[in-house]
């Protein structure tokens, strides 16, 4: 019996944090868009550096072949 005295105030304390953790998740934006993040795993980002070797391949393909033996490969 003795243990219920500080079992049930220990309950009530952590049903109170739990309640002003989830409340500040609402009031933060936790919760407002819950679909966008799903979808967007299915579309790719640009990737800068992808755009970058693009170029300097589009670059190097107009020289001549002795210009792009002395040159390094473009980084990917």
């Amino acid at each position: 019996m003795p243990a219920l005295y500080i079992m049930i105030p220990a309950a009530l304390l952590i049903v109170a944090i739990c309640i002003f953790i989830f409340f500040w998740a609402v009031d933060s934006g936790q919760y407002d868009d819950l679909d966008s993040p799903a979808h967007s795993i299915l579309f790719d980002d640009q990737d800068p550096q992808h755009t970058a070797a693009v170029e300097e391949a589009r670059n190097q393909h107009g020289e001549s072949a002795s210009d792009t033996d002395s040159k390094s490969p473009p980084h990917a």
